[in-house]
């Protein structure tokens, strides 16, 4: 009887849609009403598209990027979090308790990365770096919430629990809307129709903006989890970030070596490595960068001191050490002298003569540097540029009439001096991009000002990252030292204390 009671209430108002539809059709405005009708749905629909898209593109604008400078080994873990957090599905993951399995999975896909011999590698991951990394995350985490979602700062974790324990119910409720459905439809067909059609429209859209946000809020919780367990297995997380004036211990001693204890307080300085066999003109590149004497070009190599340090300081270029040395060709810098330099490079400028077609030995090197990299993928690589030296000395060397358009040579000097650098970059594999033909005479120094410091600067942002991913591997040796020096004079105050504290 009580649903008797409320179906006769409910009649006059399910009777309005029916009644207003046979009035439009009396009155022959049905069709009207039918077209504005499907033309506000369409608009309606467009919006809702529109608003997704960009809401998608606002989402995608503030995802975490892997890090481009990161060593190959480093790549490798990013791709496996990358594929983690692509094939996520939000309606197996809810937000709620169950996220921290999420996160060990992503800590877990990196540490198997670093130590795929290890049965149970995650068990690698310290307990003060593990907790860095959680707060680094969820710091970032917060601030992306915060800024881009609506409302967040208003939004508890209990309503997400509620949300998801309401929309569990609601399915299960669901189930009976067919029921409900048939009974509107014996009782108003049009209204039902109506009704069913407007409510599609906004569950579709409701519920994809929906997905969307959890989809980029479950992807971005794995990125950045994922993002500093790379920088902590890959040894450049450290509790304490790098101060500004900080030095490794190397280029302290480099600094005390060039001379200037004032200048030894300077902020790490860009490490810059001159290579090249004996009499390529390694050292009048140097000062030719410094425009002035600095670098002795005797023939002979100095073998008492085969690596000398200068400090390079011009506009538009972090403060540098540049390195000089002895030919590759010479026993002043054999494999485990040179190996050390290269490790701790940051930009390399290996010199060539443009008139020595023999470079086998100068192929055979950079490609044991090469297979010393690949077989290091912890560490990033330095930059290589290439500096074709003698330029002045190709044929015809009557001519010299600088400056030469490589781009589109006119002349047998221009054509000479580009299929120079051709071969250099084909004998050297180095990208045709990265060699700069220069002269170094003193008397008619050319390129050196212009191209080549053009090059040094379109790459310093790279050796840059280089150059601080090596401070904070610096630092984290440090740290591991000065921490377990902290920990072993704890332990030895507890245990000095502790037979006073058991005979009390």
């Amino acid at each position: 009887m009580r649903l008797i009671g409320l179906l006769l209430w409910l009649v006059p108002v399910a009777a309005l849609l029916p009644l207003g539809l046979w009035w439009l059709w009396q009155s022959g405005n049905f069709l009207w009403w039918l077209g504005a009708m499907l033309l506000c749905a369409a608009l309606g629909l467009g919006l809702q598209t529109w608003l997704r898209r960009s809401n998608q593109r606002l989402l995608a604008a503030h995802e975490t990027q892997p890090n481009p400078d990161w060593a190959p080994r480093d790549q490798a873990a990013g791709k496996a979090i990358e594929d983690l957090a692509a094939g996520l599905t939000p309606d197996d993951w809810p937000l709620d308790e169950r996220l921290w399995l999420l996160g060990r999975d992503a800590l877990e896909r990196v540490a198997r990365t670093y130590h795929p011999e290890r049965e149970q590698p995650l068990l690698e991951l310290t307990l003060p770096h593990g907790l860095l990394i959680v707060e680094r995350a969820c710091h970032e985490l917060r601030i992306d919430i915060g800024n881009n979602i609506p409302l967040s700062h208003r939004l508890t974790l209990g309503d997400l629990m509620r949300f998801n324990r309401w929309k569990r119910t609601a399915e299960r409720l669901y189930a009976l809307y067919p029921l409900f459905f048939a009974g509107r439809l014996v009782l108003n067909p049009a209204s039902a129709i109506v009704s069913e059609m407007t409510n599609a429209l906004k569950r579709q859209a409701i519920g994809l903006a929906w997905t969307d946000l959890r989809r980029w809020l479950l992807q971005e919780y794995v990125r950045k989890v994922g993002y500093y367990a790379i920088e902590l297995y890959s040894g450049r997380l450290v509790l304490d970030e790098p101060t500004a004036n900080a030095t490794t211990a190397q280029s302290s001693k480099d600094l005390k070596q060039e001379g200037d204890a004032e200048k030894q307080r300077t902020e790490e300085p860009l490490r810059i490595l001159i290579l090249g066999r004996s009499n390529a003109g390694k050292s009048s590149l140097i000062n030719a960068l410094f425009d002035q004497l600095l670098a002795a070009t005797d023939c002979l190599p100095d073998l008492a001191t085969p690596v000398t340090p200068y400090r390079l300081a011009r506009d538009g270029l972090t403060p540098a050490l540049i390195f000089d040395t002895p030919g590759l060709d010479t026993a002043g810098l054999p494999p485990k002298v040179l190996d050390p330099l290269v490790d701790s490079a940051d930009l390399i400028l290996w010199v060539t003569p443009a008139q020595r077609p023999d470079r086998e030995q100068e192929a055979a090197t950079l490609s044991r540097l090469r297979q010393r990299w690949e077989a290091h993928p912890e560490h990033h690589p330095p930059t290589l540029l290439v500096a074709v030296s003698h330029i002045d000395l190709l044929r015809p060397r009557q001519e010299w009439q600088p400056p030469y358009d490589l781009n589109a040579p006119a002349g047998d000097k221009a054509r000479t001096i580009r299929a120079a650098v051709e071969a250099v970059a084909q004998d050297l594999e180095v990208p045709l991009a990265h060699v700069i033909p220069v002269c170094l005479a003193a008397e008619r120094p050319y390129n050196v000002s212009d191209s080549l410091w053009a090059a040094i600067l379109d790459h310093q942002t790279a050796a840059n990252r280089v150059r601080l991913l090596r401070l904070r591997e610096a630092q984290k040796k440090v740290e591991d030292w000065a921490l377990l020096r902290r920990q072993l004079i704890s332990t030895g105050r507890l245990l000095k204390g502790l037979p006073g504290r058991l005979m009390g």
